[in-house]
């Protein structure tokens, strides 16, 4: 193996441990931080060296290691991702204990210094499933110094109890593994930068209202959540900051908040000329690696963090200086603070102008062709809905499309499951949001999916005939796998890519909707969206996508932004 980094090694290590021991079978359910046994365990299952097999659904997964280990009475080992993906094993858990069923059950985790921190995907993994299992290990993180003996010694035991060696039942056992990144075998680009910032204190001063000085250079930044935005709002307008909101923030709207910020985020002749001295976030932030990237290398002097409730904040890079419950600007009112003046001054002025260049760029270029590609069909999607509407979207490629693309604008309400951002749940989630959404008088709901988050959730939508149901459009996108890992550095690795992260399914839609009893269309034009079923109950309407050719799209419209942002005012 080229460029082995530590992830790598210890993945490497634990497979040729289990597979000396005599494991023969692995399931594995598809994700990020599980790339490094993913991709081990491909590999050596090309080797011959063992059998894998490879599931949706973490549920799925689990049950079939639970079938594959009752019968054959070997452990089999069965692996997830990090976050709400390990808590889908737990019946089959429960299951395999009551049962005195072997499972090895391998879940990957963040590492420490990202757990509390509202980082994205990570939950509590540390002894998940309680007293279902024989035994539960947390592995330290891989270091530059390889532990091999100390790796080993962990998958030895595990083998054993599994099986039942130590004088006692044979069960599940429950190894937890954190990887740093890298997660692949070549460096690349970090999810989360880790190295955090030299010489500065996180968290300063902790109170319950903060005033804050005026400097012209602030920004603001709303994340998700369920908090008030009209505080930030009136801050951005008072001070003459610009907003970069999420779209599940409920903060994009209004004239501060930018529509395309992350191309400017991903442009760094921009970001050398745009560090803030104030930083002000609120929600969990966390939706782009350039978003987490502008967190940890701001260098900001004042990096305010807004608490979400007793104890609970996000700062996922660490660098916050200050955590508050309210904010203030220095000066007795609105009027007499400087940066109220402001209008297209230097600093908010040149945010407006670049997010306008970078706006233009990418619509000249998705309006230029007739298909309903992803990014149009999230951009198109957001500015159709009328007032008062629900849009749920997934959180993998909808809800990134929906933040690259969506204009700002009133009126509407986007949600996500973005606590553990897991793809489990989403159309039962959706249906119950729609619900409680018009029966609170609201106006039509649009759930935008992908292909795996429809089928992970397949069951949600086998309603029997008395359950009430909401008028509810699930559109789903359909490029038959993980588009999300296309944009990933798990993409340069085709050996293993299709297989364990593109998982290509195959399925047909229109009769999954049939199944259901729901109404079917399939949209092929942008146009078809004016005709967007709002109304009546469930429906079910399927925009087929390529995988690789939007992921080639995606690229395309970052470098037409970053040469428009080149590009000198005449």
């Amino acid at each position: 193996m080229t460029g082995v980094n530590p992830a790598a090694t210890l993945a490497a290590t634990l497979a040729d441990e289990l597979l000396r021991c005599g494991l023969g079978e692995v399931v594995l359910a598809p994700g990020s931080r599980s790339a490094p046994l993913a991709m081990e365990f491909h590999r050596r299952a090309a080797l011959g060296h063992v059998r894998l097999s490879v599931r949706i659904d973490e549920r799925s997964a689990a049950f079939t290691a639970l079938g594959l280990a009752k019968v054959s009475r070997k452990p089999v080992a069965v692996i997830c991702t990090s976050g709400t993906a390990a808590a889908h094993f737990h019946a089959a858990v429960i299951e395999a204990d009551e049962s005195a069923v072997p499972l090895l059950v391998l879940t990957a985790d963040r590492p420490p210094e990202l757990r509390g921190t509202g980082a994205n995907q990570t939950i509590d993994q540390l002894k998940l499933y309680g007293a279902a299992v024989r035994w539960f290990c947390e592995l330290g993180v891989a270091e530059e110094r390889p532990q091999p003996g100390y790796w080993r010694s962990v998958a030895c035991r595990a083998w054993g109890l599994a099986r039942g060696d130590a004088a006692g039942a044979a069960g599940p056992v429950h190894l937890n593994v954190a990887f740093r990144d890298p997660l692949v075998p070549e460096a690349g680009l970090a999810p989360e930068p880790l190295e955090g910032r030299p010489g500065r204190q996180p968290w300063t001063s902790f109170g319950d209202t903060l005033e804050l000085p005026w400097t012209e250079r602030g920004l603001i930044v709303c994340g998700d959540g369920d908090y008030d935005q009209a505080p930030l709002l009136n801050l951005a307008g008072q001070a003459g900051w610009p907003v970069l909101a999420e779209p599940s923030s409920g903060a994009r709207t209004g004239p501060h908040a930018l529509s395309a910020y992350q191309y400017l985020l991903a442009d760094p002749r921009f970001l050398a000329d745009h560090h803030p001295d104030i930083l002000v976030c609120a929600g969990r932030p966390g939706l782009s690696r350039g978003q987490t990237a502008l967190l940890l290398a701001s260098g900001a002097e004042r990096h305010v963090v807004l608490t979400q409730g007793p104890g609970r904040w996000s700062d996922p890079a660490r660098t916050a200086t200050d955590v508050t419950r309210r904010l203030r600007l220095a000066g007795s009112s609105a009027g007499s603070v400087p940066g109220s003046q402001q209008g297209q001054g230097s600093w908010l002025g040149s945010w407006l102008r670049a997010d306008a260049k970078a706006r233009a760029a990418v619509d000249e270029m998705l309006d230029a062709g007739g298909d309903l590609s992803e990014p149009r069909l999230a951009r198109d999607l957001a500015a159709a809905l009328p007032a008062g509407s629900l849009l749920w979207a997934a959180a993998s490629m909808p809800i990134r499309d929906l933040d690259q693309h969506m204009r700002s604008r009133p009126g509407l309400k986007v949600m996500a499951s973005r606590g553990a951002s897991g793809i489990d749940g989403l159309v039962s989630a959706a249906i119950g949001a729609a619900l409680a959404h018009q029966s609170a008088g609201g106006g039509p709901a649009v759930a935008l999916l992908g292909d795996l988050a429809l089928l992970h959730d397949a069951p949600g939508l086998m309603l029997g005939p008395d359950e009430p149901r909401p008028d509810l459009c699930l559109v789903v996108v359909n490029n038959d796998g993980g588009g999300i890992f296309s944009m990933l550095e798990q993409a340069a690795f085709p050996a293993s890519f299709e297989r364990v992260f593109g998982t290509p399914h195959h399925a047909s839609l229109a009769k999954l909707a049939a199944a259901a009893g729901l109404a079917y269309r399939r949209l092929e034009s942008p146009a078809d969206l004016a005709g967007l079923p709002l109304a009546d109950g469930l429906h079910l309407a399927e925009v087929v996508t390529d995988r690789p050719v939007q992921a080639a799209l995606r690229v395309t419209l970052k470098k037409a932004a970053a040469r428009a942002l080149s590009q000198k005012a005449g």
